[in-house]
């Protein structure tokens, strides 16, 4: 004979004693549902794809 497990009476596997928030946008570190986030987030991505460039220029233009 076999016996047949019940799944409604074992713990899940990824049981944690904590709980975290679930549900999208939930697991990032900002709200993209403010009111100048766009604005923010392209000049966050100008910045950082700027960046590089301004330092390389920066270290052709110094003296010697």
């Amino acid at each position: 004979m076999v016996a047949r497990r019940g799944f409604h009476s074992t713990r899940s596997q990824m049981a944690s004693p904590y709980h975290y928030p679930e549900g999208p946008r939930s697991n990032i570190p900002f709200n993209p549902l403010t009111k100048y986030f766009a604005v923010r987030y392209w000049t966050f991505m100008a910045v950082g794809f700027a960046a590089p460039f301004g330092v390389a220029l920066w270290q052709l233009k110094k003296d010697q």
